[in-house]
């Protein structure tokens, strides 16, 4: 079995469900402590004991992104608890959907609290804990939609993952001379509630990929988890500000 994060400290947000509950199991499979984190607390317990169950060590650290005491506490806590903070996964996101006069100020704004103020107060404390510690591995979850492709009804989404892209790209030039490497995924249609359409079945989903997709199927969580770990293991070592696109070839 690959052990790639053996002896490492991996912290997960959005660790309760979808590609950051796939990701943080696999973190655990090959070898590293996972600390996960969201918002309610029963979604975290579950990851946890899926953790255990591939044989790893797991703990839940509920808390909202979006909220810096919060999010300094989160990174505290894993670092008290488990010894330090080798890779994180800025992963938690939330989707709105909406033509651009007629989303609401509300979704707006808690679009951009979770998708982009999130990522940036996440990668704020990693990377002052990293850089007084040796330097580490970030991946951010930014999305196809961003910097990328654009559909009707998602451009605040869209606006929110762009950002998260461009932050990405800026934030891994200025802190590669402190050890830390900064790169993103750019997921499209993955397994996952999201990428459901209203009232859409998964079979009226694999449906729709046939069409839309050169590779006509969703991708899987493996998958997406698969695309996270390289990106933060020694493996992409020159890797560095790249946004990694997972989308079956929808902008190829």
């Amino acid at each position: 079995m690959n052990r790639r994060f053996a002896g490492k400290v991996v912290l997960v947000t959005g660790g309760g469900s979808g590609i950051g509950r796939a990701t943080a199991v696999a973190f655990a499979r090959e070898g590293a402590t996972v600390a996960v984190a969201g918002r309610s607390p029963e979604p975290l317990a579950r990851t946890v004991e899926l953790i255990g169950e591939v044989g790893g060590e797991g703990s839940a650290i509920p808390a909202d992104v979006s909220r810096p005491e919060d999010v300094a506490g989160l990174v505290a806590t894993t670092v008290d608890r488990h010894g330090g903070l080798h890779v994180a996964f800025n992963n938690a996101g939330v989707l709105a959907a909406g033509a651009v006069a007629d989303v609401e100020a509300a979704d707006w704004d808690r679009l951009l609290a979770v998708n982009l103020t999130g990522v940036w107060l996440s990668m704020k404390h990693e990377i002052i804990h990293m850089r007084a510690h040796g330097g580490g591995t970030i991946v951010n979850t930014a999305s196809n939609l961003g910097a990328h492709m654009r559909l009707a009804s998602l451009g605040a989404y869209a606006a929110s993952k762009a950002a998260v892209s461009a932050l990405t790209r800026t934030a891994a030039r200025e802190y590669i001379d402190d050890g830390i490497r900064i790169n993103a995924i750019s997921p499209g249609p993955i397994d996952t509630t999201m990428s459901l359409q209203q009232g859409e079945t998964e079979a009226d989903r694999a449906d729709r990929m046939k069409t839309m997709l050169p590779a006509r199927r969703v991708g899987t969580l493996d998958e997406a988890a698969a695309a996270v770990l390289w990106l933060a293991s020694a493996e992409s070592s020159y890797a560095i500000g790249h946004d990694l696109v997972l989308d079956g070839g929808a902008t190829a």
